[in-house]
């Protein structure tokens, strides 16, 4: 058992850490990243092999085949009881000292807080991204809050609006297993994601101070900073939202960020660089995510990039061109319109009818529950790379985020048309 536990917590840099089936592909193309020489951070992976072993230490498994059943009451009761075994359950003795050491040796070794991330063997796949629908946890500073992380993470395989992404995807949690990325947190003074390759054949890359969840979740407009294969194309400032609350209770404000731009020329050409690097490597348009502390770039995250080609000038709707227009950050895929059903926080979501397109304020993943239903989303908030838009690609979902007073210029129950490839919205008068 020893022996087995230790083989199931690798370094990132050991060669079987790029083993997709049994690190997920999110540890494992960052490992094939790092081993071709890209910059990425130090640490270890746990094996999908290790949640395994806990679902069995915990007799779990019966519990798992009734999330299937037919009955909701039955299946929802199953899965609570999954996710309450992984996180209260004791880690198996073995596994639980491989943790412990292999934590030991990543702190002491980056001095710094470490940060436990979820890598299903169902997630960064073509077609299904899973892009915010699992757990990241941040700064961790303690044993306990380590081991709480990890067993968190397996939990999230459970978690109600997992289960349901997996529902529209024809997927099984029963069927899968959650492995887990431990890596040491980098003091980004900057950081955002990228997409190596539009429909127009250019790159795009946002960027934001500090950490980057926030622009992963909608909640800030990045940078955005196109590039072409030979050097900067464009460059256009961010905004940054200050959330007060509901919107029932009292509206956000957006404020207009200082001046000063995240990257230089210099830096966003040099990540350019990576990004291609990253494309050539795993053979395919991708999408990263990216953080620059004081020593330079490192790559955290990359996945299979969903494009589609530009439209034509002539198949753009002349009677569309008569009305108003707003631009954003387009997610990349899709043209529709529908019915503008206009929402100020997720409280307002079941107003939101099949074929509506929805205009909102945050562009959170948590939004991926009524991504099936309907014709496009417009958001103030977000950019390309934030996660809803990874989401929305997936799905053929055209979809245009950081539209400036979204929610107040479009009027409810108009007719919308969202351009997800241009980045372009317009409304009927």
């Amino acid at each position: 058992m020893a022996r087995l536990s230790l083989d199931l917590v690798v370094p990132i840099t050991a060669a079987a850490a790029a083993d997709a089936e049994r690190f997920g592909p999110k540890a494992a193309n960052l490992a094939r990243l790092g081993h071709a020489g890209l910059p990425i951070p130090d640490g270890f992976c746990i094996d999908a092999e290790a949640y395994r072993l806990q679902i069995a230490a915990a007799g779990l498994e019966d519990q798992a085949r009734r999330v299937t059943s037919p009955d909701p009451r039955e299946a929802r009761c199953a899965a609570l009881a999954m996710k309450l075994g992984l996180l209260d359950g004791s880690i198996v003795p073995d596994l639980l000292e491989a943790l412990l050491a292999a934590r030991r040796v990543l702190v002491a070794h980056a001095a710094a807080p470490i940060v436990v991330r979820s890598s299903a063997l169902v997630e960064d796949r073509f077609g299904a991204s899973f892009a915010g629908q699992f757990e990241s946890y941040l700064g961790l500073e303690t044993e306990e809050e380590f081991l709480t992380a990890v067993r968190s993470c397996w939990a999230a395989l459970w978690a109600t609006r997992v289960l349901r992404y997996m529902a529209t995807h024809h997927a099984n949690a029963t069927d899968t297993a959650m492995a887990v990325l431990v890596q040491p947190l980098i003091a980004a003074r900057v950081s955002g994601g990228g997409l190596s390759c539009t429909s127009d054949g250019d790159m795009v890359i946002t960027a934001t101070e500090g950490l980057g969840s926030a622009l992963a979740q909608g909640e800030v407009v990045p940078d955005r900073i196109m590039l072409s294969r030979d050097g900067m194309l464009r460059y256009t400032a961010g905004r940054v939202a200050h959330s007060i609350g509901c919107a029932h209770g009292v509206r956000s404000a957006m404020h207009v960020r200082a001046a000063e731009r995240c990257l230089t020329t210099a830096q966003a050409i040099e990540l350019g660089a990576l990004l291609r690097k990253a494309e050539e490597l795993m053979g395919m348009p991708v999408e990263i995510e990216w953080a620059r502390d004081c020593a330079g770039f490192k790559v955290l995250q990359a996945r299979p990039l969903h494009i589609e080609a530009a439209a034509s000038a002539a198949s753009s709707d002349e009677i569309w061109l008569q009305h108003p227009r707003l631009n954003g950050h387009p997610a990349g895929v899709g043209r529709g319109a529908g019915r503008a059903c206009v929402v100020n926080c997720e409280c307002e979501l079941s107003r939101v009818a099949p074929g509506d397109v929805l205009v909102t304020k945050v562009a959170g993943p948590s939004l991926s529950q009524i991504l099936p239903r309907v014709a496009g989303v417009i958001a103030e908030l977000g950019g390309s790379t934030s996660h809803l838009a990874s989401l929305a690609r997936e799905r053929g979902i055209p979809a245009v985020l950081g539209v400036l007073d979204a929610t107040q210029r479009i009027p409810d129950g108009v007719q919308v048309a969202v351009d997800g490839v241009a980045g372009v919205v317009r409304w009927m008068r």
